[in-house]
């Protein structure tokens, strides 16, 4: 099965770390040495992220993986 050009969970993954960096950046310039709570949270956010978006790109790996199991054992069976 060939890859799809455009993959809408890397985007996504991409997206969330450069918000999240930015975020972090723009507080510290405005907040200064008080953003580290929200920094921190900031941060806690994003690794939750990237946690999600990998359990997804996970569950749809393995439901491809399933999916070509059962076309692969039904064309066995039509032979």
């Amino acid at each position: 099965m060939a890859k799809p050009a455009f993959d809408t969970l890397r985007a996504l993954a991409i997206a969330s770390q450069a918000v999240g960096l930015i975020l972090i950046i723009i507080l510290e310039t405005v907040m200064g040495d008080a953003a580290r709570f929200w920094q921190g949270w900031t941060l806690a956010a994003m690794v939750a992220s990237a946690l999600c978006i990998a359990l997804v790109r996970l569950y749809r790996r393995n439901r491809a993986r399933k999916a070509l199991a059962r076309r692969l054992d039904d064309d066995d069976d039509d032979a």
